[in-house]
C-alpha cells in the first residue's frame, strides 16, 4: 500500500496543478464570453495596436485549424481524444516531483477544458487573439491556447535542463 501512495507526489503540487489549470479555464471563458459579447454587431477585427488584433474566428479543428474538415464528428472525436489525454495528464500531475511540472501540467490541463467545453458548447473553439507584423499573420488563438504553449515549453524547457539526480556510473 505504501508503494502505490509513494508513486503520488506531495498534496501541495497537485493542488497548486489544478489550481493553476482552475484558474486558466476561467480567464479563458471570461475572455471568450467578453469576446462574443463584444462582435454582437461588431467589425470582424478591432485594432487594438499596430500589431495585435482581435478578431472572431471558430476553430473546427485543433492548432493553426489542422483537421478542421473532419466532418460532424470532428469535433467530437477531438473532444474524445483531448478528455483521454487529460486524464493521462492529470495522473502525471499526481506524479509530479517538482513546482515546474505541477505549473506546465496546470497550465495544459486549464487550456485543454477551456477548448474542450467550446467543443461542446459550440462545435469549434472561439480564437479571437491575432498578433501580426512585416505582412504576417500568426493564426488566431485564445487563453486556452496560450496556457497549452506554455505549459509545453515549460515541459520541454525542464527536460532539456534538468540535470539527473542521481550520477550515473559505468558498470
Amino acid at each position: 500500500m505504501s508503494d502505490a501512495i509513494s508513486t503520488f507526489n506531495r498534496p501541495g503540487l497537485t493542488r497548486l496543478g489544478w489550481a493553476i489549470a482552475g484558474l486558466v479555464f476561467v480567464l479563458d471563458q471570461i475572455s471568450k464570453w467578453f469576446v462574443l459579447d463584444a462582435f454582437v454587431g461588431a467589425p470582424r477585427v478591432i485594432e487594438v495596436t499596430s500589431f495585435f488584433n482581435l478578431v472572431l474566428a471558430w476553430n473546427p479543428g485543433v492548432s493553426f485549424g489542422m483537421f478542421g474538415s473532419m466532418g460532424g464528428y470532428g469535433p467530437w472525436i477531438l473532444t474524445g481524444l483531448a478528455c483521454v489525454i487529460s486524464v493521462f495528464l492529470g495522473v502525471w500531475l499526481m506524479k509530479a516531483e517538482n513546482r515546474q511540472t505541477a505549473v506546465s501540467l496546470g497550465l495544459i490541463l486549464g487550456g485543454a477544458a477551456g477548448n474542450i467545453l467550446d467543443r461542446v458548447r459550440f462545435g469549434a473553439v472561439v480564437d479571437f487573439l491575432d498578433v501580426h507584423g512585416m505582412g504576417y499573420h500568426w493564426p488566431a488563438f485564445n487563453v486556452a491556447d496560450s496556457g497549452i504553449t506554455v505549459g509545453a515549453a515549460i515541459l520541454i524547457l525542464e527536460s532539456l535542463f534538468s540535470g539527473s539526480e542521481e550520477p550515473k556510473t559505468d558498470v
